[in-house]
């Protein structure tokens, strides 16, 4: 079985696909908010898995990781508005620190292909 590598880099890829599963790399966004920092990352997925064809219909786990677990409910609003509501994966939110400071939101996927 083949895996494919979506921009890889020197330390990690963004993406590796191996059968029928794509595993993303923990996805950041931009923005001086939680909400603006989840809807700028789950964008980067819905591009992600469109590269490789798949969908946020197709995800089969996410974990989100908060600097701030206070910024729970504020998160929720967007995931809740994000994901395909018929389709919601497995999904586990915890508190941690994140890579850089001015990171609040963090998440890690693995879906189907499509």
């Amino acid at each position: 079985m083949t895996i494919q590598r979506i921009e890889p880099g020197v330390r990690m890829s963004n993406a590796v696909v191996h059968g029928n599963t794509v595993y993303l790399a923990g996805q950041t966004g931009e923005g001086e908010d939680v909400q603006a920092q989840a809807r700028s990352a789950l964008a980067a997925v819905d591009a992600l898995l469109a590269q490789v064809g798949s969908h946020k219909s197709k995800i089969l786990q996410a974990t989100i990781w908060l600097r701030d677990i206070a910024d729970f409910a504020a998160m929720n609003t967007v995931w809740e508005a994000w994901i395909d509501p018929s389709n919601p994966p497995a999904r586990a939110t915890g508190e941690a620190r994140l890579a850089a400071p001015e990171l609040k939101f963090e998440v890690i996927v693995i879906a189907a292909l499509d």
